[in-house]
């Protein structure tokens, strides 16, 4: 029997969810909630079959697994809301920035051993390309199973420790902007050489796409891809030196060190 899933807050990274779901063909539609006060931005989900409301309580009641997709400001209120339907029989999925397993588990300790996931996927989960970054606690491995096939519909998932979390937002939620920094560097340099605007994109954006999926399904390390592009005395090798001589690797090392301190010390 298909597990029901409530997900409570249809804003962007929930309605995001949701559709990767369906995609994928992980459940049906009907075993989908998405709660949101503003019922009308979620009518598209409806049309699909999904089921939508702005009644969290009766969301969370009626489901076995309870995915929070809300601000983390909101996040407090909304579990105090929960906490009379929920127990250790269902399983709670937080994708909430920042607000760690501990918080939420201790609004729940009246419940019982209530098993809590604590989710961190990335921007690109809009495409289904996301990665994902999952801890939990009080799970079984068929939980846990479950949740990684879960948010396996919308890209790639590792299991980490949570007091990764912090390094995995940095790494893998920073670092979609860190490459479209690089890529519109990229973007730059191609018109700088000849190229109009919209080809260079096109070929910058395939270019790391295809060096990512690369390293991906050979795993390989970039080094060894590199490698079999640089010839003696050839562009490449001369470009990547130019590059390493004007801090490329450094600056880069530097600016995830940058981001990593900042979210430790908010």
């Amino acid at each position: 029997m298909s597990k029901k899933i409530a997900i409570i807050g249809g804003g962007n990274l929930g309605i995001s969810i949701a559709e990767g779901l369906l995609a994928g063909g992980f459940t049906e539609p009907g075993n989908i909630t998405v709660t949101r006060r503003n019922l009308t931005l979620l009518q598209p989900l409806s049309q699909k079959g999904i089921r939508i409301t702005s009644d969290n309580l009766a969301a969370a009641q009626e489901s076995d697994v309870v995915l929070l997709a809300v601000k983390p400001y909101q996040i407090k209120e909304v579990v105090k809301e929960l906490v009379p339907v929920i127990g250790a029989d269902k399983v709670v999925i937080s994708v909430v920035t920042g607000v760690s397993m501990k918080e939420i588990g201790d609004e729940l300790v009246s419940k019982g051993a209530v098993p809590v996931f604590r989710a961190m996927p990335n921007t690109a989960i809009a495409i289904r390309e996301s990665m994902t970054c999952i801890s939990h606690v009080n799970a079984s491995q068929e939980q846990i199973n479950w949740v990684l096939e879960l948010f396996n519909q919308v890209g790639r998932v590792v299991v980490i420790e949570e007091k990764l979390m912090d390094a995995a937002t940095v790494l893998g939620a920073c670092g979609t902007a860190y490459a479209m920094r690089y890529i519109r560097a990229n973007i730059q340099g191609g018109i700088e050489i000849g190229f109009d605007a919209k080809t260079a994109s096109l070929i910058a954006a395939q270019t790391v796409k295809g060096a990512a999926e690369l390293l991906l399904q050979k795993g390989t390390h970039p080094e060894q891809e590199i490698d079999k592009v640089t010839t003696p005395k050839g562009c490449t090798i001369a470009g990547l030196n130019e590059m390493e001589h004007q801090g490329l690797s450094s600056s880069i090392i530097k600016g995830i060190s940058a981001s990593f301190i900042k979210i430790q010390m908010d």
